[in-house]
């Protein structure tokens, strides 16, 4: 990347209830805060129509914004199955709105997130939306899966230099 390269990069925090969205503009070291947001589904509607809900809001937002590149945060499995598999559809809808759309797709563990962000694999939702202010301090939210959008995108910023990340991003 050349110093006068500006890439707009989309962090995505899915969930089925809410999908967090927050989008970063990257200067080589330098970050500012573009927006963020929340995608929220109808939790009274059927499946369908809610993944449906959230792939035209998170669309809204790509044709909107016009990201280059996009990061999304992958699934942890937890002990109810039932909400693991209905979580891991919303984030099947939050890769398969940008990668319709064009971009390159970057995925990350929650532990390399709070790596980049607060610099330990480990840390609880307000230490990172401490940080997130810290890096960029216009940054505003409306919830905590915003927050987390945005710590995915700098996660990505921080990131998308890699070799394995930058070969990842060319096969895209």
């Amino acid at each position: 990347m050349a110093k006068h390269d500006v890439i707009r990069i989309i962090g995505i925090d899915p969930g089925l209830r809410r999908t967090g969205w927050g989008l970063v503009e990257c200067a080589g070291n330098s970050l500012r805060f573009l927006g963020s947001g929340t995608i929220r589904s109808n939790d009274k509607a059927d499946l369908a129509s809610r993944l449906c809900q959230l792939h035209d809001g998170l669309e809204a937002i790509l044709h909107r914004h016009r990201p280059d590149e996009a990061a999304v945060e992958q699934t942890f499995v937890n002990k109810d199955a039932a909400a693991t598999l209905k979580l891991g559809q919303a984030r099947g809808i939050a890769m398969l709105v940008p990668a319709r759309a064009g971009l390159a797709v970057a995925e990350y563990a929650p532990n390399a997130v709070k790596k980049a962000v607060i610099g330990v694999g480990h840390g609880d939702k307000k230490q990172i939306h401490m940080m997130v202010k810290v890096l960029m301090p216009k940054a505003e939210f409306d919830s905590d899966d915003a927050a987390d959008a945005l710590a995915i995108a700098i996660c990505h910023s921080h990131h998308r230099a890699s070799p394995v990340v930058q070969a990842r991003l060319a096969h895209a």
